[in-house]
């Protein structure tokens, strides 16, 4: 009996391994992702406190586009393990820093970013949406956790300049 908990728990280890990687490696481009600043937000005893987080994406397609997402992380010893799950509360605001034009071929919705809310099943996804109509380009941050029929989410909009008529 002993054998065989033993190998069980060895089959769990390895697919919790290969569940890792597979995660970590289809994880998208993630543009230029930088983790800007943490505010601690509740005391933990035992492991880092819970905080909340800002990081920045630069869209990897439209120059002079950044993305600033705050998100609450959770601290303990099960949040530094990253086996804690972290609300899905978040907020996000884009901004242009330049002209902004958008390339010609640009997809009218393309995923640019994530951020993990735990090991394995939950991350806020950034996605790029575009109102050609109104020269527009629109951030979405959503949750992949659905809460109660529909999963938590953030908007922001950027206007491009319109490409003059030749």
């Amino acid at each position: 009996m002993k054998k065989f908990l033993w190998m069980a728990l060895a089959t769990l280890a390895g697919l919790g391994v290969i569940a890792f990687l597979f995660f970590w490696l289809v994880t998208p481009n993630q543009g230029d992702k930088k983790e800007i600043g943490a505010i601690s937000t509740n005391f933990r005893l035992l492991g880092p406190n819970d905080k909340v987080v800002v990081e920045r994406f630069d869209d990897p397609k439209i120059p002079n586009i950044s993305c600033y997402a705050a998100s609450a992380h959770t601290g303990g010893i099960a949040g530094s393990a990253g086996l804690a799950t972290s609300p899905s509360e978040f907020s996000l605001n884009c901004i242009a820093r330049g002209p902004v034009v958008l390339p010609a071929d640009l997809p009218h919705q393309e995923q640019i970013g994530s951020i993990s809310a735990s090991l394995f099943f939950k991350h806020f996804i950034l996605t790029r949406i575009v109102d050609n109509k109104r020269d527009t380009v629109i951030y979405v941050l959503t949750s992949t956790k659905v809460l109660k029929g529909s999963p938590a989410n953030a908007i922001s909009a950027v206007a491009a300049q319109p490409v003059p008529a030749s």
